[in-house]
């Protein structure tokens, strides 16, 4: 049986305790290509905040499907921030 399987002894995913749904969050984040990224998951009280950088608004949106799987039906705040880096749209001006 697969670890991310919804079906396993411990019950469905919305009966499991938020500490545990995130302690599976950050387990599949680790084991990815999104495990270098450097986001961070927390409890607090009975919300869950998702913060860090990340390089592109498609690792971004990656990181929310996850989160969105993993974490439905609990109150969840994220603040991801895309470093994308991007052209300037005017130049500058030296003295």
């Amino acid at each position: 049986m697969s670890t991310h399987d919804a079906g396993s002894a411990s019950g469905p995913p919305a009966a499991r305790s938020p500490e545990y749904r995130v302690a599976h969050l950050k387990d599949r984040l680790a084991s990815g290509e999104l495990g270098e990224l450097g986001v961070r998951v927390e409890v607090r009280g009975g919300n869950v905040l998702v913060t860090g950088t990340v390089p592109s608004a498609r690792y971004r949106e990656e990181v929310l499907d996850l989160v969105r799987e993993e974490l439905a039906g609990l109150e969840v705040h994220c603040d991801i921030v895309v470093s994308e880096p991007s052209s300037p749209d005017h130049a500058e001006e030296l003295s």
